[in-house]
């Protein structure tokens, strides 16, 4: 199957979705998948960890989910997404051998544009200077898209200094990817916090921000990857900063109500950003002021 999204010069049509196979899908809790995707035909430009895809379901309307893996040769690509309304179900319910409809990429990444001008530029993928420490820091879905970081650092474990995963969910029947949880947690790199324990559950119980204290890190090297309910950015934020990380060196996604990933609709306005545009990655001195107001 060939696509005929393609403009005359030859570049992909970004208002048009591009079918994709679904190979594999994963179940990862009751009411949330993973779905790894190839491209049937032409592929979308090369994918960077933070940015956003528009998946399609035929017939029925699309919605915004981030990449939450990303293959090594950048064709195919993993989303994981949570059955919450018409759209999202539809593509919950996908089998593999079917399609699905893909737009993207959009938005800015985990880097925020920090990347090599040159090959030999010291600057990781990550937009951190080598050796730097990394602290990620997931609430619920939120791993989804800082997954994409955790793998990227793992790759190069010369090109990074400390590697912590802080993640938090309210039940551990909630919590997502969690084969790679347990293999990061064997590697010594995540620990993993729930709101309420449920039988036979041995790990902590508490909010993800506790986690942080006992965590070992660089503050004035340290570049800190943050995403999940606002409440929670606020508080791992707050948290960041006691720790003295500078609030430029502190990355959160907000992954608002995002409806046409162009900035026309105006749907994802957050004071005099549209986050589709400007984002969906803020530092934290550019998002404190716009989650001032509590759940806006």
């Amino acid at each position: 199957m060939t696509s005929t999204a393609v403009v005359p010069d030859g570049t992909v049509d970004a208002a048009i979705p591009l079918p994709y196979l679904v190979r594999h899908r994963l179940r990862e809790t009751a009411d949330t998948v993973t779905l790894d995707l190839v491209p049937l035909g032409e592929a979308l430009p090369r994918y960077r960890p933070g940015q956003f895809s528009m998946l399609y379901a035929f017939g029925i309307g699309e919605i915004p989910v981030s990449v939450s893996a990303i293959a090594p040769g950048g064709d195919a690509l993993a989303h994981t997404v949570r059955a919450v309304g018409k759209v999202s179900e539809a593509i919950c319910r996908l089998r593999p051998g079917e399609v699905i409809g893909v737009r993207g990429p959009f938005g800015n990444d985990w880097a925020l544009g920090i990347r090599p001008l040159e090959d030999d530029d010291p600057v990781t993928p990550l937009g951190t200077a080598p050796g730097e420490d990394l602290v990620v820091m997931a609430g619920g879905l939120g791993l989804s898209p800082l997954r994409p970081v955790v793998l990227q650092a793992l790759s190069q474990p010369g090109a990074y200094g400390w590697l912590t995963v802080l993640v938090g969910a309210r039940s551990p029947q909630e919590l997502v990817h969690r084969t790679d949880l347990t293999q990061w947690h064997a590697l010594g790199e995540a620990k993993i916090t729930v709101d309420r324990a449920e039988p036979g559950w041995t790990g902590a119980v508490g909010l993800v921000t506790d986690q942080l204290r006992h965590a070992v890190f660089r503050p004035e090297r340290t570049t800190a990857f943050v995403c999940g309910p606002e409440p929670m950015m606020r508080a791992s934020a707050e948290a960041l900063l006691l720790r003295g990380v500078a609030p430029g060196r502190i990355r959160l996604s907000l992954e608002r109500n995002m409806r046409c990933a162009t900035a026309w609709c105006g749907h994802c306005q957050l004071g005099q950003v549209l986050v589709c545009r400007d984002g969906p990655v803020f530092t934290w001195e550019q998002a404190a002021g716009l989650l001032a107001v509590h759940e806006l």
